[in-house]
């Protein structure tokens, strides 16, 4: 079975499209999904974060405080870099066991990967990439119709590659700067061509 990685800066819609190609029967496996799951209990993940950044970074109801880890990671590379170190392969993993898992139901698979390009990681599980693409303008405002402020904005874009960085190493591309309609026809047309391959 083909794999396509799926990627894209935040805002740009990858979450849109990678419904919209499951909802034409393509196999699709989200590494936030992954990730969501390893930070609730129990998991040994969890265990690895309480040990590497202290209780304060567990929530009440016992799940991986999100929101503060964030605030940690964004402003903390090193702290980052551990965070990777306790999920990614866990996540990896966990995405490759799941691959497998789709057998022969599907034509081809998408694995989601919000920063496939900047992990490298994953990159090996795939075949090809495709980017979800649309201005940098327009991911800002999408990213704060989500409620984020300008200081998080800037602080989760310069996490990731820029715009540039990602279409150079696509290799394929979508527009999502444009009508869910519009978005919906070039996930139609890319569908049919994976199943075709």
């Amino acid at each position: 079975m083909r794999v396509i990685g799926l990627t894209g800066g935040a805002g740009s819609g990858k979450s849109t499209a990678a419904r919209l190609f499951a909802d034409m029967g393509a196999g699709v496996i989200d590494t936030d999904d992954i990730a969501h799951a390893l930070s609730r209990p129990p998991s040994a993940a969890l265990d690895d974060v309480r040990h590497a950044f202290g209780e304060q970074f567990i929530a009440a109801d016992g799940t991986m405080d999100r929101r503060r880890m964030r605030e940690l990671v964004f402003a903390d590379a090193n702290s980052r870099a551990r965070l990777e170190a306790i999920f990614h392969p866990r996540i990896l993993a966990a995405a490759q066991t799941a691959l497998d898992g789709l057998g022969k139901q599907h034509d081809y698979a998408l694995l989601v990967v919000p920063l496939l390009f900047e992990t490298g990681n994953f990159l090996k599980l795939v075949e090809s990439t495709l980017v979800v693409d649309c201005p940098l303008e327009q991911q800002r405002t999408r990213l704060a119709e989500r409620g984020l402020d300008e200081q998080a904005i800037d602080r989760l874009l310069s996490a990731q590659f820029t715009r540039d960085q990602r279409l150079a190493r696509a290799d394929a591309v979508i527009d999502n700067s444009g009508s869910l309609e519009a978005l919906t026809t070039q996930v139609r047309q890319w569908h049919a061509r994976f199943s075709a391959d």
